[in-house]
């Protein structure tokens, strides 16, 4: 077993319009960064397409034919004033919702250690019926649902460290007393949401708002007395992770100031922890970053720590 890395060509084909953030090049940046030697261990796969019913657990058929039926033949149309959706982008979302639960599923099926899906387009903004921050379908509340409903896990834990507040993540969650959500974000920024009294049904939800300027001497010590000691505190049996790397200092779209190393340092925590409590049982999603040389620097420094804990696990075993 090793880490598994689930990718598909689909994500190339959701071609949003010329000067939009949320491009086709961050993922050939991100396999371009995938391609080097220290990653040729990675187990790559292709992500298959989410079924329909895995899209229902969170979203209701009328959106999803919404979704399925908007795009036209040639150029795009707008879901929202920054969503938008062509030809190839339903089968993309149901690629990056099917990826995540193929991630989950091979890591309870203990035929990868952890797993990384680079697809796109992201899901962490798309509540239950409306599409909004380039997000279409939410994946990993998606995948979540799936580990509980269709796997039979009793709890589940997501962890969102992207710059924006996943407050799609939190609508599909909201009601959803299995599934901790705990997210460190930027506030105030897009989309306004994650304040700390935002608290969940069943008080499962954990907002960690940061302010502008926020950097790695500041963000370490909140992951470690609030996200990591809440994390311990859930026992979850699977830990899904929204991994947005747009809380870069380099990244255009917001103003916290983490460095590539910070990023490496989360995935140790959350490798850590997961180890402790849920038997490494760990699969992080592509979310946000948008500054390229960023994105792909960060998610390799990511996923070197993910695959380096997996293998010291098997070796463990």
């Amino acid at each position: 077993m090793t880490t598994a890395l689930f990718t598909h060509p689909a994500s190339l084909e959701h071609v949003t319009p010329e000067g939009h953030p949320e491009r086709v090049d961050r993922i050939l940046a991100i396999e371009r960064a995938l391609s080097a030697p220290e990653f040729d261990a990675l187990d790559r796969r292709s992500a298959p397409p989410a079924a329909r019913a895995a899209l229902l657990r969170c979203h209701p058929p009328e959106y999803v034919d919404r979704v399925a039926s908007a795009a036209p033949e040639e150029g795009w149309v707008a879901l929202d004033g920054d969503t938008h959706v062509m030809s190839g982008s339903y089968e993309a979302g149901l690629r990056a919702a099917g990826g995540a639960i193929a991630a989950v599923d091979a890591v309870l099926d203990k035929d990868a250690t952890n797993a990384f899906c680079a697809l796109r387009p992201p899901g962490h903004h798309a509540e239950r019926a409306t599409a909004m921050g380039f997000c279409l379908f939410g994946a990993v509340a998606i995948a979540a649902k799936h580990a509980l409903e269709a796997r039979g896990l009793s709890r589940v834990a997501v962890v969102d460290f992207d710059v924006h507040h996943g407050n799609g993540t939190q609508d599909l969650l909201w009601e959803e007393a299995r599934a901790t959500f705990i997210s460190t974000h930027q506030s105030p920024l897009y989309p306004g949401t994650g304040m700390r009294k935002e608290r969940g049904a069943h008080g499962q939800i954990l907002n960690l708002p940061l302010p502008p300027g926020t950097d790695g001497t500041a963000y370490r010590p909140v992951f470690e007395t609030r996200v990591l000691p809440a994390l311990r505190q859930a026992r979850p049996e699977l830990i899904l992770v929204s991994a947005g790397f747009d809380a870069h200092a380099a990244d255009p779209l917001a103003q916290m100031a983490l460095g590539t190393e910070d990023f490496a340092w989360i995935a140790e925590r959350l490798c850590d922890v997961a180890g402790d409590i849920c038997a490494g049982r760990l699969v992080s999603v592509l979310e946000g970053g948008y500054d390229l040389t960023a994105l792909a620097e960060s998610v390799a420094a990511y996923v070197a720590v993910m695959m380096a804990r997996g293998q010291e696990r098997q070796g463990n075993d």
